[in-house]
């Protein structure tokens, strides 16, 4: 488990239909389960990377907790998507529920997860975050989870950051990297909104952590940010017509895995 970063890497979003007991749930668990495998098996056959599952569907969010009925079934969908691709996955569960995200990835013997509100407060959608790494990692630590990575959002998208203005993104992602998180994700303001590269550049200068873009990545703009960051996450490009919450596209998958191809001849 772990991911490595010995080489660029291109990671696919699974978005998994809304789960039991949330307001847009519509399938039974067999339906998500199958659901999510057909997407990972669809990005493996167009050249993906890896996967990161999360449950975006399940809106309205709510602040760093979900019921057992959303982990749980996550882990399960983790493992089998693991199982039927052998990819890097990662997960993310939606909003900040961190923790829950860290056992349901041991449980399943995925990689890595998406941490929101890793370091510093922030103001989001579903309301305050606040730091959660001292009891994030001190948990990892207890359940034996040591080689699930943490990757983290600083200055994270949806959100106000007015509490914490007079703090750059550079000394956010430093703070991120003394509270020993294993990567740094630097996204836009919003789903799909393109990173801003000089902040991108500023983040790269700062740390010795692998960064990750998480958001606004296309096939247009992949040379801008290629060679300031180690990963890359695209969930709403592989969607038809480019929208995340619509099913992937095959012929969007191949044309951003050729573009990333050719950046790395």
């Amino acid at each position: 488990m772990s991911v490595k970063f010995d080489s660029k890497k291109l990671f696919g979003m699974i978005h998994t239909q809304a789960l039991p007991g949330t307001p847009k749930n519509n399938l039974s668990v067999k339906e998500i389960i199958s659901q999510a495998k057909k997407e990972a098996v669809l990005l493996k056959n167009n050249g993906i990377d890896g996967i990161i599952i999360e449950n975006m569907h399940d809106i309205p969010y709510l602040n760093r907790t979900v019921g057992d009925e959303i982990s749980t079934l996550l882990s399960i969908i983790c493992y089998e998507v693991k199982n039927e691709t052998k990819l890097s996955i990662g997960l993310q569960i939606l909003a900040g529920a961190n923790k829950s995200a860290i056992a349901a990835a041991n449980s399943a013997g995925i990689d890595f997860i998406r941490a929101e509100g890793f370091v510093f407060s922030h103001v989001a959608d579903e309301g305050l975050f606040n730091s959660d790494a001292g009891e994030l990692l001190r948990y990892r630590r207890q359940i034996g989870g040591e080689n699930i990575s943490v990757f983290v959002d600083i200055k994270k998208k949806h959100s106000s950051h007015s509490i914490t203005n007079d703090i750059s993104i550079d000394e956010t992602a430093k703070a991120a990297e003394f509270f020993i998180a294993d990567g740094i994700i630097v996204t836009g303001k919003a789903t799909a909104e393109k990173v801003d590269a000089s902040e991108l550049l500023s983040v790269r200068k700062a740390v010795k952590l692998p960064i990750l873009i998480g958001s606004g990545i296309t096939p247009t703009n992949f040379s801008e940010y290629y060679n300031l960051a180690d990963g890359f996450i695209v969930g709403s490009y592989i969607k038809k017509d480019g929208i995340w919450n619509n099913p992937p596209d095959a012929k969007r998958i191949r044309t951003l895995v050729k573009s990333f191809e050719k950046l790395m001849k």
